[in-house]
């Protein structure tokens, strides 16, 4: 390393090839997966060459390695904590379609679909054609308020407006 720091080049590269199979072993030992552990070296690999400047030639390479190997690791297996702890195992009542129904054509969706088109013809103009612009044509709000003439934030206002009231003429006329 010293040699490395030096400007070595060679040096460099046998002494990357000669710790590689050394941190291969090291991240082996915490992860099972071998993906996890193959990025964990080259994390280890990378803070190496980004710190090397810090190493003291005077004191033993070995423990220098290990103390970042292991801090990489450590950071690696906090990481993954937090993601885990924010994942949710998905479960029957996480679905948002009755099972016997899912996607199913039938009469149901063609009423629903008549219901739908109905109740944005009973909207006020302005919200019909918001609804119309953005969520049928799928427009981006530049592109709406280019055809509509309109300002961005009235689109915004009349499509929230309209899918406020489409959400309870549909509720209403649900129930029976």
């Amino acid at each position: 390393m010293a040699r490395a720091q030096d400007g070595d080049r060679n040096a460099y590269r046998t002494l990357l090839r000669d710790i590689t199979p050394r941190l291969r072993a090291l991240a082996s030992r915490y992860f099972r997966d071998r993906s996890d552990a193959e990025d964990t070296v080259q994390d280890v690999l990378l803070t190496v060459h980004a710190i090397r400047h810090t190493y003291d030639p005077d004191r033993p390479f070995g423990p220098w390695l290990v103390t970042i190997a292991n801090r990489r690791i450590i950071d690696r297996l906090r990481r993954q904590t937090r993601a885990r702890l924010r994942e949710v195992a998905l479960a029957a009542e996480h679905e948002t379609f009755l099972p016997d129904a899912a996607n199913v054509p039938g009469e149901d969706i063609l009423g629903d679909e008549a219901a739908l088109h109905a109740a944005i013809i009973s909207l006020p103009r302005d919200q019909r054609e918001a609804i119309s612009l953005l969520r049928l044509r799928e427009m981006s709000l530049k592109e709406a308020a280019v055809a509509s003439g309109r300002s961005i934030a009235a689109l915004k206002v009349a499509a929230h407006r309209a899918i406020k009231s489409l959400r309870k003429r549909l509720r209403r006329d649900e129930t029976p």
